[in-house]
């Protein structure tokens, strides 16, 4: 299967890259442009907002014509976004490029999985999503503290030169595949955003959004947790038992959803997440916190695919756009998290505490979980007619 998935994965590790490489350059970008750092992150809400519309709006009119279209010019718009952020001149230039690449991230996450799911057989697609998933972990675990050594060593425009590079690697591997890609069913505009309308996908959008906070928007204290619980030595070493779990847990879902199915599945994987949130709040003990620190690792980048596959069943023609307003939730409540945290941190709260407050939200994701999973139980059809019904 990876041999004729690997042109997306690739893509799907630029885009993980692309994501939060700026977050650990922010200084020297505010340096070389002579602005402030919240300036600069003002390109991470920038790139993330224009992700969160793109994708659903964009990305069905652009795939009706041609897959493959779709993948090259998002992954065109994508590169040619990053390569202006690479050499920008200054801030405007640097915030106006931050969202050409947000658009062309958010058309290609949405089509890439589409595409994944639709180039292998129904029994295979919980491996094909994971396999797209699995580029997006390994492109954050892997990629960004890469970025970051190239940054201090070259400067920060090299780091972004690393994601263009990665995504002219992955446009090529999509150019020169011979056999035709799939045609992706899609749904016009005034029917993926009615989609939103259906009780069940608002709910998973809410579930993504609340995943994003709870997992990686908390990933970005870590470091400040682990030095307030009296492990600060151990704190760059749970940074990478994070993403190793990450990796591990996106690599290797992908059979359990396909022979368990993703309804069973998921409320499992948000139990995890739960658990793992649980023992940072309460224990800290220094094994307990790398145990823990991999299983949220691997329950939340597991979370991805399972809540993708649990969603576009029955809904093959609205898949794309329904993995794009997931996606887009998932980044969104990504950057609440962090803002949260930063919010909590400025009025008392310490660092260590954090992974509570995170708690209380998985608690609540869970809550959720179960009752999307139950009403996922109903019959595809009746569920199909159902959601037109209220559409």
């Amino acid at each position: 299967m990876i041999l004729r998935l690997w042109p997306l994965v690739a893509a799907a590790i630029s885009l993980g890259i692309d994501a939060y490489v700026l977050a650990g350059v922010l200084p020297q970008v505010a340096d070389s442009l002579a602005v402030s750092v919240a300036a600069i992150g003002l390109g991470v809400t920038a790139f993330t907002g224009a992700y969160a519309f793109a994708g659903p709006l964009l990305s069905g009119p652009l795939v009706a014509g041609s897959t493959k279209r779709a993948l090259i010019v998002s992954l065109g718009l994508f590169n040619l976004g990053n390569l202006i952020t690479a050499l920008a001149p200054e801030i405007m230039v640097f915030l106006g490029s931050r969202v050409l690449a947000g658009v062309g991230a958010g058309i290609l996450t949405a089509v890439a999985t589409a595409t994944a799911a639709a180039m292998v057989a129904e029994h295979e697609r919980g491996r094909a999503m994971a396999l797209v998933t699995f580029g997006l972990s390994t492109g954050t675990v892997a990629g960004v503290p890469l970025g970051m050594l190239i940054g201090q060593w070259a400067g920060w425009r090299w780091t972004m030169g690393l994601v263009v590079a990665i995504g002219i690697i992955s446009m090529a591997a999509v150019l020169a595949r011979r056999g035709p890609y799939p045609t992706i069913l899609v749904a016009k505009v005034g029917e993926n955003l009615r989609l939103l309308t259906a009780p069940v996908i608002t709910a998973g959008v809410i579930l993504a959004f609340l995943l994003g906070v709870a997992s990686l928007g908390l990933y970005t204290y870590l470091v400040p947790m682990a030095d307030d619980r009296g492990l600060a030595s151990m704190a760059f070493t749970l940074v990478w038992v994070w993403g190793i779990g990450g990796v591990a847990g996106s690599a290797l879902i992908g059979r359990p959803v396909d022979a368990l199915g993703s309804r069973r599945l998921f409320p499992v994987v948000v139990v995890a997440l739960t658990v793992a949130l649980g023992a940072l709040a309460f224990l800290d003990h220094v094994l307990v916190w790398i145990v823990a620190v991999a299983l949220w690792g691997a329950a939340g980048w597991a979370s991805v695919p399972v809540l993708q596959h649990l969603l576009v069943q029955g809904r093959q023609q609205q898949a794309m756009a329904i993995i794009a307003f997931q996606m887009a939730a998932m980044y969104l409540g990504s950057a609440a998290g962090a803002a949260l945290g930063g919010l909590l941190l400025d009025h008392g709260t310490a660092a260590g505490a954090l992974p509570g407050w995170a708690l209380g939200v998985a608690f609540a994701t869970l809550v959720l979980a179960l009752i999307v999973a139950r009403v996922q139980a109903v019959r595809p059809s009746a569920r199909i007619e159902a959601d037109h019904s209220r559409s």
